[in-house]
């Protein structure tokens, strides 16, 4: 992929642009597979299915601009060793109708004369820029701001921005007063009255809140959640528990209607929107074919499942097949242990770190790795998704 921003030296995030795609697809795979083997984790009998590439542009469906410059003539990117912007609107990673929207968020803030924050000196008040699009082309805008001090100008002006951008569905204001490397704050005003984004995946309407987690390709994204259906499908569970749900991905691409799902999930708004997308698909409830949610550490969950074939609930360790998308840091040592000896016949681990994913098989003994793939959800960099299934010894 060509970048004019690299081959000017503006901007070195994507670390390796200047290789072939498919030599950092080939490399990416052996790399994780290398890193499997080499720390722990029983690999001998993984048979590795093909990589899922991506596109090699306009794959990112979230652009996170950092605003400089000045109130009249604003920029969004990032910033260089010496706090000043640049500019990366244009950016080949983003879809077209990203960049066009950044244009107009970028004439309108300056059109209101938002001042931005100054990094170096601590002052102004128009932090980032956060915007979202879904596979229909609609919008998700967030402003980040230091206070509440221009909530009022946006909010008055607003109706021109969203005449300009018609597929402009939610806007919020994020506030974050901090003087710290702190993307968002934890306070935040809707501007609109829809309060979610569609995203919809493979033909399920998942939905997305402002401070909820959504993978950032979504056709890879897809890619995985379509592989675990496949797998689901293959082991056929009746109970399926998926910790670290987030809005429902796994979750909702697993039910079926002699399925009974829970999806656990810390935000309480990625629950909210989970529900939400588990009654468009008539799934509500907690008998068979249902696809239940509950605010929840997934690290120390230990409610009921629910829905027992005596009637009475069970434990969570009683689940068939259970499902884990965690953060970078894995599983850790509560949870891994916990894994170990629940009565689980079947596991899912969709992993962005294969050092933590090697560090958590190594603690579960009693699960063998049978499948793996590679999902490159970040080309261009060293980062990925591995999704992996396991069985009972």
């Amino acid at each position: 992929m060509q970048c004019d921003y690299h081959d000017r030296g503006l901007c070195r995030s994507c670390t390796l642009i200047d290789q072939p795609y498919a030599l950092q697809l080939a490399q990416k795979t052996a790399g994780v597979r290398e890193l499997l083997a080499g720390r722990g984790a029983d690999t001998r009998e993984l048979e590795w299915l093909e990589p899922v590439p991506s596109a090699e542009a306009g794959f990112r469906n979230k652009a996170k601009m950092v605003v400089a410059g000045s109130a009249g003539r604003p920029t969004l990117g990032i910033l260089d060793p010496r706090g000043r912007g640049i500019d990366l609107r244009h950016c080949p990673l983003y879809p077209i109708s990203v960049a066009r929207a950044l244009e107009s968020v970028a004439r309108f803030t300056g059109e209101l004369r938002l001042l931005p924050y100054d990094v170096p000196k601590g002052r102004g008040e128009l932090k980032h820029i956060l915007l979202t699009v879904s596979p229909d082309d609609e919008l998700m805008l967030r402003f980040v701001l230091r206070s509440d001090r221009q909530l009022p100008r946006i909010r008055e002006n607003l109706g021109r921005l969203q005449d300009e951008l018609p597929g402009l569905r939610v806007v919020s204001a994020n506030f974050q007063p901090e003087h710290k490397a702190v993307l968002e704050g934890s306070d935040e005003v809707m501007l609109t009255e829809q309060d979610s984004l569609l995203m919809r995946v493979n033909d399920i309407p998942l939905r997305l809140r402002t401070r909820s987690f959504f993978q950032t390709n979504t056709r890879v994204a897809a890619a995985l959640y379509r592989r675990a259906a496949v797998w689901a499908d293959r082991i056929s569970p009746s109970r399926v528990l998926d910790l670290y749900c987030g809005v429902g991905g796994f979750a909702l691409h697993l039910s079926a209607p002699d399925r009974r799902v829970l999806g656990v999930e810390v935000s309480r708004g990625a629950v909210a929107a989970a529900r939400q997308a588990a009654a468009d698909l008539g799934l509500a409830g907690r008998g068979p074919g249902s696809a239940r949610f509950e605010v929840g550490d997934a690290t120390a969950w230990d409610a009921p499942l629910g829905g027992a074939p005596d009637g009475g609930d069970r434990p969570v360790e009683a689940a068939d097949l259970v499902v884990v998308n965690p953060p970078r840091r894995g599983l850790g040592a509560e949870l891994s242990a916990r894994l170990e000896r629940s009565e689980a016949r079947d596991l899912i681990y969709s992993s962005c770190n294969a050092r933590s994913l090697a560090r958590d098989l190594a603690a579960m003994p009693s699960w063998r790795a049978v499948e793996g793939q590679v999902l490159d959800m970040f080309p261009h960099t060293g980062h990925y998704e591995v999704a992996m299934r396991l069985e009972r010894r």
